[in-house]
């Protein structure tokens, strides 16, 4: 009794320490998380957004290399023999117009890849990600006696668009730099309340496809159908029927999604056009689901068209933007007890699975163990009176997401503190 008596004491002294050491940062922090929060930038132009983070690396001791995968920063702290530990953060932000009415609310516009002008936001929480790792920089290069081993901070760019991670990875992450024994990142979510982290080992983020569905017909005047055959009906009988791969081919215990972003047809009323373009976006939590949505799509839309004596097949194009995101189930277990012991049972919390995707992915694929922890982010308060009410809160990507700032970075300090710190012992 008196030895489980000491050590609840000092895991009690230990939480209080580490929360205490977490909350002392945010006069620090607050500022930078508001100038990241104001000037967002977008994928693949994050160079003011890198610069930050890199001069802030620098400062604490790291040694700091830029243009990484294009716009990425890799800041390496050696601290004795030990385990190699890779904390990521993501630098892009949105093409989102924020309405939070925040006082620091982002006025930016910028051009995106196509040329545009578009408005830009941190609707999915990369501001808060980066100031919570910068904040774990600064406790763990501050403390290099309580741990042993190589800290590999890495701020990833272009994550919204799937292609930052293995960018790095091609541009030498692994080769260039210490490789990681493991990988370790957060993602805040309004589904959590601030103050609490989830974790769970398996899959965590869904895969990503992206399709597109150029459907062929024979145009002609609106007024005079039968000497066409209409591409318009044709997408929308392919929009309905790829209804049926989610609802009957696929078991409702496997996770499934076909989503019709985009239908593109037509120029005027009364003309019946030549062709038509669908948009598609497909998300799986296993390979063999995943494989036969893909192979639905494609027998579909070739039934559809051909249903509709349409002149040729439609052109159905595939492409990977991410695949599904897996927590270790080993490291989860390590990081699980290092979490409870550092921030307490009750501020741990089972990871709540979504169907969104995550480029985190990538660093397993190249053999490096991952946990991404699910970091809560909405006042208790708000979020038990929207549960009660059955009311949805702004989500991610929603130009009304606004994080409670300073528990949700608090938080997320504590947790990649305790993580990389249950992989390199104290």
């Amino acid at each position: 009794m008196r030895a489980w008596l000491a050590a609840a004491f000092l895991a009690a002294a230990s939480q209080r320490a580490l929360a205490a050491d977490a909350a002392s940062l945010w006069p620090k922090l607050q500022p930078i998380y508001v100038d990241l929060h104001a000037h967002p930038e977008l994928s693949y132009q994050e160079t003011a957004t890198a610069a930050k983070l890199a001069g802030a690396l620098k400062a604490l001791g790291f040694e700091v290399t830029t243009g990484v995968g294009k716009t990425g920063v890799v800041g390496v702290l050696k601290n004795g023999a030990g385990p190699t530990v890779m904390l990521r953060t993501e630098l892009d932000a949105l093409p989102v117009e924020e309405k939070t009415g925040l006082p620091y609310a982002s006025k930016v516009t910028a051009k995106n890849a196509s040329g545009d002008t578009v408005s830009v936001m941190h609707a999915c929480g990369h501001d808060v990600h980066m100031t919570a790792w910068l904040g774990a920089a600064m406790l763990l290069a501050g403390d290099r006696a309580s741990w042993h081993g190589t800290l590999v901070m890495v701020g990833q760019p272009a994550e919204e668009v799937g292609f930052g991670a293995r960018g790095m990875l091609d541009d030498g992450l692994l080769t260039r730099f210490p490789r990681p024994d493991v990988a370790i990142a957060l993602h805040d979510t309004e589904m959590l309340a601030a103050g609490t982290i989830g974790v769970r080992p398996g899959p965590v983020f869904a895969s990503a496809d992206s399709i597109d569905i150029v459907i062929h017909g024979r145009g002609g005047h609106g007024g005079r159908p039968q000497l066409t055959i209409d591409p318009i009906v044709i997408g929308a009988k392919i929009v309905l029927s790829l209804q049926t791969l989610v609802s009957r081919e696929t078991d409702p215990f496997d996770p499934a999604v076909v989503t019709v972003g985009a239908f593109h047809a037509g120029t005027r009323p009364n003309i019946i056009p030549d062709s038509a373009l669908l948009q598609l976006t497909v998300r799986a939590y296993s390979g063999a689901v995943r494989e036969r949505l893909l192979s639905g799509i494609r027998r579909i839309a070739k039934g559809e068209a051909e249903a509709a004596n349409a002149p040729q097949a439609p052109d159905v194009t595939a492409s990977s933007v991410a695949a599904v995101t897996v927590n270790d189930p080993a490291l989860v277990a390590r990081l699980e007890t290092a979490l409870r012991r550092e921030l307490g049972d009750a501020r741990v919390v089972e990871q709540i699975r979504v169907m969104a995707s995550e480029d985190f992915c990538e660093y397993a694929r190249d053999g490096i163990p991952i946990v991404t922890m699910q970091l809560g982010a909405t006042t208790p308060a708000t979020l038990a009176k929207a549960k009660a009410e059955g009311t949805a809160l702004p989500s991610l990507h929603s130009s009304l997401f606004a994080p409670d700032a300073q528990p949700t970075i608090t938080t997320g300090i504590e947790a990649l503190v305790a993580a990389a710190k249950g992989v390199f012992g104290h």
